[in-house]
């Protein structure tokens, strides 16, 4: 029976991640790229800008707090797990491809973060949004948004909490010997009390943890680097060549190397998955470009920070496998080790005896866990759009139940059966985001230019107004009120 269910879940994930999924990911990303001048480099210096210029207000979290709660979602699993299984199944070269599929995926998220806000709701006086509010409100295709709020509840709440968890359960394991079911029981108790903070809490947890953990995660990988530094040019070479097939022991699986690498960087930097806008929608800002400006920074930040470090880490320790897809390995230097979090902890532990385990393990708890409770905050959202009259609450006690059983369940599953799971959500998720956000491009493309004009004609912080006929975009009545309150607070 679970040789059947595994075989069929395995099935599922070929079909969801096939080689059109890669094409689009891609395709997307240099689309946006083109269609925005390349805003991801244009507007950089204005990103770190608004990074800290907004304030939370009763309805909404300030622009940091919604790049946290972004960041805690895209900073998990995927960048210390995720990056070993990329360099694992596709080679050095995988991490070429991350890095290519991260800055273009940061024009795919600048087009979804602004959606996001553009028709967000005030839903129980919180502002709620993402790309069932946008499929509906701006496509105005009412089926299409329930099966994305559907597949995302599925997603965010079933199929990737137990990836975060497994990993955790993983981490904790190797450096302590911890039985996975106490670690799963410890998680799904603190996460409890989180979850039933509403975003408010979880904004707050995700300003103060996030920074603090990333920091000190990349500060390390700069030691190790700094050690090794005569190995720079050397690695720069071997992830190079390796993603062009130019290395003679990585120059057959190419196509790996480019599969693996778009596949974990989607996983890791989730732009254009369609997440970051639930977190982009939360934030209280005076004109929709702000928060697709801020989330794309967080793609590179995400990736080009956080994801680099960890695949420097164990390229310069020469702490990894490569597996032939023939059978056996390209690469071997960790004979026995399964692919995932171990990289990532004997790569340190090798340069500093007895901290690399408890370091990595702890790290990867405090990722792992933010990323849970954005999943949470997603799944949320899209139960209160399926909500509309916000009478329903057996749907967020079933949520919460939901969410903290596939928690508990992932800590102790296999990791194979978990990350396949997790990718099966993610990929439906993105198909469906990718398909409404190119339909959907024209406003997010309107908005900012609006925003360099505004910012041409000398104005600090633009102003979106809904009634501007050059723009023309309808169903967003929320922003008249947002406008009016900005207006009154200028003068």
């Amino acid at each position: 029976m679970q040789d059947t269910i595994e075989s069929i879940i395995n099935g599922l994930n070929d079909i969801v991640w096939s080689n059109a999924l890669i094409f689009v990911a891609l395709a997307s990303g240099i689309f946006y790229s083109f269609k925005t001048r390349f805003v991801q480099l244009r507007m950089l210096k204005e990103m770190l800008r608004l990074l800290f210029g907004s304030k939370a207000s009763e309805r909404g979290v300030s622009s940091f707090q919604a790049f946290a709660i972004a960041i805690s979602g895209r900073v998990g699993t995927g960048n210390i797990a995720g990056v070993a299984t990329a360099i694992a199944l596709g080679g050095p070269g995988a991490i070429f491809w991350m890095w290519v599929i991260a800055f273009l995926g940061s024009a795919s998220a600048f087009v979804e973060a602004t959606l996001g806000q553009l028709y967000k709701e005030n839903k129980g006086g919180e502002y709620r949004g993402g790309p069932a509010f946008y499929i509906e409100k701006g496509l105005k295709i009412k089926w299409f948004a329930i099966v994305f709020a559907i597949a995302t509840i599925l997603s965010t709440a079933l199929f990737l909490p137990g990836v975060q968890s497994n990993s955790i359960a993983a981490g904790i394991k190797t450096a302590f010997s911890i039985d996975p079911l106490y670690t799963g029981l410890f998680i799904v108790t603190f996460l409890a009390l989180i979850v039933f903070g509403g975003v408010k809490r979880i904004g707050k947890f995700s300003e103060i943890v996030v920074p603090f953990m990333a920091i000190a995660y990349v500060l390390i990988a700069v030691v190790i680097i700094g050690i090794n530094f005569e190995e720079i040019p050397s690695i720069l070479s071997l992830i190079i060549t390796s993603a062009f097939g130019a290395n003679q022991a990585f120059g057959g699986i190419v196509g790996m190397a480019i599969m693996w690498g778009v596949k974990r960087g989607i996983y890791s930097n989730e732009a254009g998955q369609g997440t970051a806008p639930h977190a982009a929608a939360a934030a209280e800002v005076s004109h929709p470009a702000k928060q697709g400006l801020v989330q794309a920074f967080s793609v590179y930040v995400d990736t080009l920070f956080v994801c680099t470090a960890t695949a420097f880490m164990i390229l310069f320790t020469f702490q990894y496998n490569v597996e032939n897809p023939a059978g056996g390995f390209l690469f071997e230097h960790l004979p026995g080790v399964n692919y995932g979090p171990e990289y990532t902890q004997l790569a340190i532990e090798s340069q500093f005896p007895g901290f690399g385990k408890v370091f990595v393990a702890i790290a990867l708890s405090f990722f792992a866990f933010t990323t849970i409770m954005a999943y949470y905050y997603i799944a949320e959202t899209n139960v209160s759009y399926l909500d509309s009259d916000n009478k329903k609450k057996w749907m967020v006690w079933a949520l919460r139940i939901l969410i903290l059983g596939a928690t508990l369940y992932g800590a102790s599953n296999t990791a194979d059966l978990a990350w396949t799971m997790g990718d099966i959500g993610v990929g439906i998720m993105a198909w469906l985001n990718f398909i409404a956000i190119f339909m959907l491009r024209k406003p997010a493309l309107a908005l900012l230019k609006d925003y360099e004009n505004q910012k041409k004609q000398g104005i600090e912080e633009p102003l979106y107004d809904p009634e501007n006929s050059d723009l023309n975009i309808d169903n967003v009545d929320i922003w008249k009120r947002i406008s009016s309150r900005f207006k009154e607070e200028s003068v």
